[in-house]
């Protein structure tokens, strides 16, 4: 499905949607839950397993966020109880391998890091 955009998109204009999937994609869970999916399908309770310290309200507000930015595939089988089947679409497994760049740079940097806050 195309849709056409009325302006460039442009993440520094207060008015481009643009930042409203950059806000979803790039909020703590919202990575979280991405890099989680890059490994396969999961369900609700896998995924929540998978990504450590994620409220179920919270994962649930950051997975409909990412399905809504077509991201993120909820698929609902017809069974009881019920099961639900949560994976990245093609879309997705693209903004993943971008997220996974930046979160693989902060893992090797991170002795740097945190000594530049003096943590080290």
């Amino acid at each position: 499905m195309n849709v056409e955009v009325e302006f460039p998109p442009n993440v520094l204009a207060a008015e481009c949607p643009s930042r409203a999937v950059l806000k979803h994609l790039t909020s703590q869970w919202g990575v979280l839950v991405m890099l989680a999916l890059q490994d396969g399908t999961l369900r609700f309770s896998g995924l929540r397993r998978r990504v450590g310290g994620v409220s179920e309200r919270m994962l649930a507000q950051t997975l409909q966020a990412l399905e809504g930015d077509g991201l993120v595939l909820r698929v609902a089988h017809p069974v009881v109880p019920p099961h639900v089947d949560y994976s990245l679409t093609a879309l997705g497994v693209e903004a993943a391998e971008r997220v996974g760049a930046l979160t693989g740079w902060i893992e090797a940097n991170l002795a740097e890091i945190l000594a530049a806050r003096g943590e080290a």
